[in-house]
């Protein structure tokens, strides 16, 4: 009984830093930050671009650095000691956002790089505590649970912050001071996950005249060799390349696209951005109920079809009323695929590499992160440009042209991952995980 009552109160506090976690993305990425940046900050199609290159940058580090430190972290047992060293560069550089103010576009960029760094190298050791705390039969609730909680933080966090922005208007100050609100809200919502999750492996001993950066390489080098016998992972992770392509260049401009085709002000962007997050949560309930009955990899299929009937639908869509109602749509099918994408990792890595597999994973993940968004920045601003020039288009109109191109594009991510993941075959990946898993002694 109380066995069980440790782990109930593990998941908590794992879902805890998911809903902390998510305050950041709704605030920082998706509601608040990006249109900031882009308009208050930059503006015109300018602003696009170097955002695409400021989310690229941090991608490509985290791409770099991720897939050594989860070797490391595996072989010291210390997820949870990276877990929160990523985080707190997060919560730092977000709270200094604050002092980001028109034409502060050289700090405007560097602080959001170093706290999505921080974001999204978190999210490699906190991914990687799931298969630690959940067991093979309930992995895919509990990580359903994680996004659909997670998302009730981006909500309360946005639900906050909504009232002084509406109220105090003439002023950039509400804006300002939401980004230190929600680096406080984020580190409060960390400390359960801190204090209750227990790190079950045990640190191995640094074999002499070795250190842990050369030992990291050692181990990456040795799960790409034994690759060859993951060989559905690694379909899996070529399919997850691109089609989350697709999901973050739709994620980390929703904000622009809304501000740009539809003239949605601040006010009414973070109310989109409430209705997202709140479709979300039946997203990531809903597909992980699909996973279970069916299929992870079947559910996940369906969440992508949705996802691409939803992007059609914003290609031409031409009121703001579609745009709030594709919105919905899109938070029910976007948290699948993360959801379902991230429980299949969990099922698909042996046990004792899962910050390595979660590694490789965040490789995948961020070099995805790095490609997509910044074709998506540098398509909208060469369309823009093209039009304006060479159709004799109104900047504005020229820059809605361009935006529209840039949304076919993450059409092609979408369906090309869709056809390769068909490819996946899921219940060979398992069993090539758990006989790895039995051949080293590590039990299934």
């Amino acid at each position: 009984m109380s066995a069980k009552k440790t782990v109930n109160r593990e998941h908590r506090a794992w879902y805890m830093y998911d809903f902390g976690n998510s305050a950041y993305a709704a605030v920082v990425l998706l509601a608040i930050y990006s249109a900031y940046f882009k308009d208050g900050v930059v503006g015109g199609a300018e602003g696009s671009r170097l955002w695409g290159v400021s989310v690229g940058v941090a991608m490509l580090v985290v791409a770099i650095i991720s897939p050594i430190l989860g070797t490391i972290a595996d072989f010291t047992a210390s997820k949870k000691r990276f877990l929160f060293l990523f985080s707190s560069l997060t919560w730092v550089f977000t709270a200094l956002l604050f002092f980001v103010q028109k034409g502060d576009i050289f700090i405007g960029m560097l602080f959001f790089i170093i706290a999505e760094i921080g974001y999204r190298g978190a999210q490699v050791f906190y991914n990687s505590l799931l298969p630690e705390i959940a067991s093979p039969d309930e992995i895919g609730r509990v990580s359903g649970n994680g996004w659909a909680i997670g998302n009730l933080g981006g909500i309360l966090a946005l639900l906050i912050l909504l009232p002084p922005i509406v109220l105090l208007k003439g002023t950039n100050l509400p804006v300002r001071l939401s980004f230190p609100i929600t680096a406080i809200f984020f580190a409060l919502s960390t400390i359960p996950a801190y204090r209750w999750i227990k790190e079950r492996a045990n640190a191995q001993t640094l074999p002499a005249g070795k250190n842990h950066l050369t030992l990291g390489f050692k181990r990456l080098a040795r799960t790409f060799r034994s690759a060859r016998q993951f060989k559905e992972f690694i379909k899996f992770m070529i399919a997850f390349l691109v089609y989350n392509d697709g999901i973050l260049m739709a994620l980390d401009f929703a904000a622009i696209i809304g501000a740009v085709l539809y003239g949605v002000n601040q006010t009414q962007m973070i109310i989109f951005m409430i209705i997202v997050q709140v479709s979300s949560i039946g997203g990531a309930y809903g597909f992980a109920t699909i996973g279970e009955k069916v299929g992870y990899k079947r559910s996940l299929i369906y969440a992508l079809i949705g996802m691409i009937v939803t992007i059609v639908w914003m290609l031409f869509n031409q009121t703001i009323t579609g745009f709030f109602i594709i919105g919905a749509l899109a938070g029910l099918m976007l948290t699948g695929v993360q959801s379902i994408s991230r429980t299949m990792v969990g099922m698909f890595a042996p046990k004792g590499q899962s910050a390595e597999f979660f590694g490789l994973f965040s490789v995948v993940g961020r070099t995805s992160s790095f490609i997509g968004p910044t074709i998506y920045g540098f398509l909208a601003l060469w369309a823009a440009r093209w039009f304006e020039n060479n159709r004799k288009m109104g900047t504005l109109v020229a820059e809605q042209a361009g935006q529209r191109i840039a949304i076919a594009s993450i059409l092609v991510f979408l369906f090309t991952g869709l056809f390769l993941l068909l490819r996946v075959n899921e219940k060979k990946a398992i069993e090539d995980s758990k006989k790895y898993s039995l051949e080293n002694g590590k039990g299934a």
